[in-house]
């Protein structure tokens, strides 16, 4: 039998997806990872319940596979899985009866016991990697004990709970053993990585071990937290080559009354602090992050602080997303006052202002030489990346070379143009 597993959401889903596949793959079925594929027996969708769009999007995908069912064969079966249905399972079975099984982020185990497979409960005992072969998730923790006021991870995931260094470094050393040349650290927050199981941060102790017993030739690291940022890490990143100079830390806002609101446990000074740390311990450190505009409260005034922030930080990536109203959070009780334009607008504003600094950025680097990893052909030229990028959200780098290259290998690459969001260059 063929399932076709669908993966909607943040890299995270991702890492569960893989975790399923590979326990069916055991099993004996075929296993794809393919969004326009219509012709298999089983249809697993791994959905996102993180904000508003995110919602709908998973909707729109359970409904087009309902429409796809109905228009296929009799026993094609349709499973929803994931953030939307741990959060929304009872609405969703009401207005969807076609779907034939819900199970909510912890009930991974149901899922593969129901379709007749063997579980094993440690996540790195099957996996089936959907990402292309030369980099790979690495997930070093689940839930999240934060209490952001807009977000409902939390309430999805529940409380943070790390895995045992020994285990994600044996799951590492799998990894690379078999292909995988990048590793990218994940969780819903890697800072606070050890605290639950150790009584304190290791984050540091576990880059550490991933950089020196691996065998990775990079490893990144995403989605940490501003808030008591392990400083030892720092150290730990900029002392081990094989780490790649990326910070991945979404800091939603820079206006000390409204992050004092959104519960982050931070202000303007100390995110300044932090940043600074980042740079003077870092040097050619790439910073990415993310902000939020339109939170109950944010005024004229604070959207200015937010823009001349952004001026004085020269991110090297960054996102912006509207505000979102989650049920069950602290926010919710807030309302939503800022209207949809004013918040669209104010994305606008910023990301004009990134795509700008961005633009500068990227020419500073036109006659210099980097280490690029390539991912892809793409008509003429091989698409790769640097270690300042990682893949799907960042910039790439457009090759041009007078001989084959290979995906997932490393080449010397000098840079001959530059773009707001991508470089040129050719291979040495």
């Amino acid at each position: 039998m063929k399932i076709n597993i669908i993966t909607l959401g943040c890299s995270k889903n991702i890492v569960d997806s893989e975790h399923i596949a590979g326990h069916l793959r055991k099993a004996g079925f075929d296993l794809y990872f393919d969004r326009q594929r219509n012709d298999c027996d089983i249809v697993i969708v791994n959905t996102c319940g993180f904000i508003g769009d995110a919602k709908e999007e998973s909707v729109n995908v359970l409904l087009e596979q309902i429409a796809v069912k109905q228009r296929g064969r009799k026993q094609r079966r349709l499973i929803a899985v994931g953030c939307l249905i741990q959060r929304y399972e009872k609405e969703l079975r009401a207005e969807m009866p076609e779907i034939d099984a819900f199970y909510g982020v912890h009930q991974w185990g149901e899922l593969v016991l129901s379709l007749e497979a063997e579980y094993h409960d440690r996540l790195e005992a099957e996996r089936m990697q959907s990402t292309p072969r030369h980099y790979a998730y690495l997930k070093i923790s689940e839930g999240c004990n934060r209490s952001c006021s807009y977000c409902a991870i939390p309430l999805i995931r529940g409380k943070h709970v790390s895995r045992p260094v020994e285990e994600i470094v044996d799951e590492a050393r799998e990894m690379v053993a078999d292909g995988v040349k990048e590793l990218i650290v994940i969780a819903q927050d890697t800072t606070y990585y050890g605290m639950d199981l150790y009584g304190e941060r290791r984050l540091g102790e576990l880059l550490t071990r991933l950089a020196e017993e691996s065998g990775a030739e990079w490893i990144r690291l995403h989605y940490t937290y501003p808030t008591s940022f392990p400083k030892d890490a720092i150290e730990v990143i900029a002392s081990h080559p094989n780490i790649c100079k990326y910070i991945d830390i979404p800091l939603q806002h820079i206006s000390t009354h409204l992050l004092a609101s959104m519960q982050r446990g931070i202000d303007r000074e100390g995110t300044l602090a932090l940043l600074d740390d980042f740079r003077r311990q870092i040097p050619d450190v790439a910073i990415r992050t993310t902000l939020i505009v339109g939170y109950p409260g944010e005024t004229e005034s604070d959207f200015e602080e937010l823009k001349e922030f952004v001026r004085q930080a020269r991110f090297s990536r960054m996102g912006v997303f509207a505000y979102s109203p989650e049920e069950g959070t602290a926010a919710f009780e807030l309302g939503d006052p800022v209207d949809e334009e004013t918040k669209q607008n104010r994305i606008d504003e910023l990301m004009a202002i990134q795509e700008s600094i961005s633009l500068e950025n990227n020419r500073q680097r036109v006659g210099k030489t980097y280490r690029v990893l390539i991912d892809r052909r793409e008509g003429d030229y091989w698409v790769g990346r640097t270690e300042y990028d990682s893949p799907e959200v960042d910039d790439e780098v457009l090759v041009y070379s007078g001989k084959p290259l290979k995906a997932g290998e490393f080449y010397s690459v000098t840079i001959d143009d530059a773009m707001e969001h991508d470089l040129e260059g050719h291979v040495i």
